[in-house]
């Protein structure tokens, strides 16, 4: 018999849905698979289809910013650009761990006000926007964040401990270090290359000198700096012009040999926490006392004393830069009433920084005339002065740069002004500017200063510099075999005995550092 009140089901209608997936480096309950399979399920119980997956992998909880799959789901809803009305997370900490509840509840009202429901479909609670899902919620919110919290906590009491053992804590090597992967019981097993690390829970990061090529060079940038008094800038320039490059494989500059100068690696030790960047939050520097350092932690490269030096130029620098006009005018006062006088060489003697003095008021003859001192000799000497530094500066650059062609090693003391040739020949340098005398001829005055250089450190030979008549440029060189007198007055004719030693280029000096085989 026919049934003729029978009504056909209505067909179950499908609808699209997106899904969200998000994992960091947490635990392998949160990896995307096991996330799927659960959103697949809540999917299948409500009719739902899902359409798009959207997937941060990798990728903290902590902000948007660097979440690509998020970000984009965000902007797909407000542009309508994907025709969904559900999206489809694990739980409420994939959605993130915002350090700020309001920030999470942010992101999800703007699909709510779109047309487009969130669900989370690990949860006990349905997220339909009663009292009790909406207090469940912040509360998972505030626990999500709180738990990076802890976690970061905990990541970085570990990391101290490490660091007192003296293992090192994640970076590359500095210039001269290397990383070396030990196991458990402190056994070497490898060193480790850029971008490298390490294949097993148990093994250790430790750091030993590296290839002996680079710790000296590491020593003679500390040499340079602290014994020779070379700038930072200089030395990056003397380097780059050997051919050399940084552990990252780029040129050197000012920025990366302070690193090295500062780098407290080089005395064997650890040191951590020098940087905060807890929670992708804003970078701080912290003060000293909160830093963790594990002393001799490995071989010293570099001897305590040049290392403690070098901080303590580097801090009478700081102070310098900080300096106002009236404060180097008081320097200049004080300096006055101790010697009686003031010059040029004076100052960079007491490391006054005549080169700052002439840059802030424009020459050292105005600076001069505001503390009450009048020099003896004219403006004219002082300008000569300053033009005599700049060419010297010059020359020097240009001796190194032809000996470290030929293969040969050479480094200039500007302190001392020593030229040291491959470690064994010590070269004194002297400027003599051209004078003339009441008669009218040409007249230089060579003046060794025999306080610059001790009697440790005495020249094996002497070059002086011999200026042209308009004190602009340079006549001709002098190469002379010692010291014999502290004070030597030449002509333009000075017969065989000294002329003999006349060079009008510097192809005879640079020859003297060529290596010949044997």
């Amino acid at each position: 018999m026919i049934r003729l009140d029978f009504q056909p089901e209505p067909a179950v209608t499908t609808q699209r849905a997106a899904a969200y997936v998000r994992m960091s480096t947490e635990h392998q309950q949160y990896s995307t698979c096991n996330q799927l399979d659960v959103i697949h399920g809540f999917a299948q119980r409500r009719n739902l289809e899902v359409a798009k997956i959207y997937s941060d992998e990798g990728k903290s909880g902590l902000r948007i910013k660097g979440r690509a799959a998020l970000s984009q789901m965000i902007g797909d809803v407000l542009a309508k650009k994907e025709k969904f009305g559900h999206i489809l997370v694990y739980d409420v900490s994939r959605w993130g761990r915002f350090q700020d509840p309001d920030e999470a509840a942010h992101y999800e009202f703007i699909c709510r006000e779109a047309g487009v429901a969130v669900h989370y479909c690990a949860e006990q609670f349905e997220n339909d926007g009663g009292l009790t899902s909406t207090i469940a919620k912040s509360f998972k919110r505030a626990m999500a964040g709180e738990y990076s919290r802890e976690l970061s906590t905990k990541v970085f009491q570990g990391a101290c401990r490490m660091i007192r053992m003296g293992y090192k804590q994640g970076g590359m090597a500095p210039f001269g270090l290397r990383r070396v992967m030990v196991d458990a019981s402190g056994q070497q097993k490898a060193i480790l290359n850029f971008g490298e690390r390490k294949n097993l829970q148990t093994d250790r990061v430790i750091y030993m000198p590296g290839p002996e090529s680079e710790v000296e060079v590491v020593r003679w940038i500390f040499e340079a700096f602290v014994i020779q008094g070379v700038g930072s800038r200089k030395i990056a320039r003397q380097l780059n012009e050997r051919g050399l490059v940084t552990n990252t494989g780029v040129p050197w500059n000012d920025s990366s040999v302070i690193r090295v100068l500062k780098n407290e690696n080089y005395l064997g030790n650890l040191v951590y926490s020098r940087r905060s960047f807890k929670l992708l939050g804003a970078r701080v520097d912290n003060p000293p006392d909160q830093w963790v350092r594990k002393e001799n932690a490995f071989p010293a490269i570099v001897s305590r004393d040049w290392f403690f030096k070098a901080q303590a130029i580097f801090d009478t620098n700081k102070k310098r830069l900080a300096m106002t006009d009236a404060d180097i005018l008081e320097e200049l006062r004080v300096i006055l009433k101790q010697y009686g006088y003031l010059s040029g060489s004076l100052l960079k003697r007491l490391k006054a920084a005549p080169e700052r003095t002439h840059r802030r008021f424009g020459s050292l003859l105005i600076a001069y005339r505001q503390v009450g001192f009048t020099p003896p000799r004219d403006a004219n000497h002082f300008e000569v002065s300053h033009r005599l530094s700049k060419i010297n500066q010059r020359l020097m650059d240009e001796i190194l740069r032809q000996i470290e062609a030929l293969g040969a090693h050479a480094t200039w003391c500007d302190r001392q002004h020593l030229l040291h040739l491959n470690q064994e020949l010590r070269i004194g340098v002297v400027f003599a500017r051209h004078s003339a005398t009441n008669h009218g001829t040409s007249r230089w005055v060579l003046r060794w200063d025999a306080k610059r250089w001790g009697a440790d450190v005495r020249p094996d030979l002497a070059m002086a510099v011999r200026m042209d008549r308009t004190n602009t440029g340079i006549q001709d060189y002098y190469l002379l075999p010692g010291l014999q007198k502290q004070e030597l007055r030449l002509g333009e004719q000075n017969g065989v005995y000294l002329d003999a030693y006349r060079f009008q280029t510097l192809d005879f000096l640079v020859g003297m550092a060529a290596r010949v085989k044997l």
